[in-house]
């Protein structure tokens, strides 16, 4: 076994210490490379990053029911389907929905927010945005928020849970805006759409109850790598800066070769077959993965605002995050990313059904929280 072997043997032996102070003095970690999920009182590192997977997590008891909930719903193999096939497969908001049902538990969104339907100018014509104000006079901070789906499936619609959730937590106006999809807009549509909808949100936020000089950008999955995407493309651009990003289990590597792809290549409802899919739909060529505005860690990140990163443990994007993390600490930026232990890709926004959801809405919320009020 060679010394580096060796040390990856250690560096995996020492990823399940859970003492913070006992796995730094035993694998010899240095702070800023280091991750700590208070959940779970576990460390990532870059070298336990970059050590051979784990086995796959299981499900915890609240995260399973919900997956057995979409199973039911019959879905059909996304990575199998066309994509205007693939938009109308059951979703896991559809799934939390009929888990609730079965639960005798209402389905209406809970109180603190209003959402009202608006048109915003994206790069190549008018997108529709869903807005949703808190309760109150405001003037609000305002955040900037983009939906998951891979760049080709889902809608604003389909991610109300985390948006909303966002808008009560942070007491924020959001805007959640649809932006083009693949294949019949290819990459960089969707990246420029996300430009152009920040720019809308800095022209509009007063007429919306919001405050122009506070603002931030969040997103899950593909939308949190078009948050990042976006304050890398304003710090360029000399736009006005976010004060801060909420990424949430971001696509930020351009392959499926990392150690959390390989432990979750089966998971649900997000596994690695429908991310080769997903990419192979959005991207030109090959070249375009690697695109800094898809392969965030080896994009310029220097000067750019405090980010947090949300990741579930049972997700084949959880090294996406936990690499990217290290990425902007080397570059001197401020990040804090958090993995949450036992759920899934989608569970931010689940907070009608899952605890760990709730915790993670508070957080992320918490976090655009501190900078507002600065």
């Amino acid at each position: 076994m060679t010394g580096k072997e060796m040390f990856r043997v250690r560096a995996v032996a020492c990823a399940t210490v859970v003492v913070v102070s006992m796995a730094a003095a035993a694998c010899g970690t240095k702070d800023k490379a280091s991750s700590v999920d208070s959940a779970s009182g576990t460390v990532a590192t870059a070298d336990t990053m970059a050590a051979a997977p784990a086995m796959p997590a299981t499900p915890n008891a609240e995260m399973q029911p919900v997956l057995d909930e979409l199973a039911a719903l019959g879905g059909k193999p996304i990575e199998t389907l066309t994509a205007p096939v693939a938009r109308k497969q059951p979703t896991p908001t559809d799934a939390v929905k009929q888990l609730l049902t079965k639960q005798g538990k209402p389905t209406t969104p809970p109180p603190g927010a209003t959402m009202t339907t608006h048109t915003v100018k994206g790069a190549a014509g008018n997108l529709q945005a869903n807005i949703y104000t808190p309760d109150g006079a405001g003037p609000f901070p305002v955040i900037v928020y983009y939906h998951g789906g891979g760049w080709v499936i889902a809608d604003r619609n389909v991610y109300d849970g985390g948006a909303r959730a966002l808008a009560i937590n942070a007491n924020a106006v959001v805007i959640s805006a649809d932006y083009r999809q693949a294949p019949e807009h290819k990459f960089p549509a969707a990246h420029d759409d996300a430009v152009a909808i920040y720019e809308w949100a800095l022209k509009n936020a007063a007429s919306l109850k919001g405050d122009p000089a506070r603002i931030a950008l969040a997103g899950e999955s593909a939308g949190g790598n078009l948050a990042v995407a976006t304050a890398i493309a304003a710090r360029d651009r000399k736009l006005a800066a976010p004060l801060a990003v909420l990424a949430v289990y971001p696509i930020a590597v351009g392959d499926t070769t990392t150690p959390a792809y390989v432990e979750n290549a089966n998971a649900k409802p997000l596994n690695r077959a429908m991310m080769a899919w997903f990419f192979d739909k959005y991207t030109r060529t090959p070249s375009d993965r690697q695109d800094p505005r898809i392969n965030l860690v080896g994009a310029d990140l220097k000067g750019l605002p405090p980010i947090t990163i949300i990741n579930a443990r049972i997700d084949p994007l959880r090294s996406d995050g936990e690499m990217l993390a290290a990425k902007i600490r080397d570059a001197g930026g401020t990040v804090e990313q958090k993995t949450y232990e036992g759920v899934t890709h989608e569970f931010f926004g689940m907070g009608a059904v899952l605890s760990q959801a709730r915790d993670a809405e508070a957080y992320g919320a918490d976090a655009l929280r501190k900078v507002f009020q600065r």
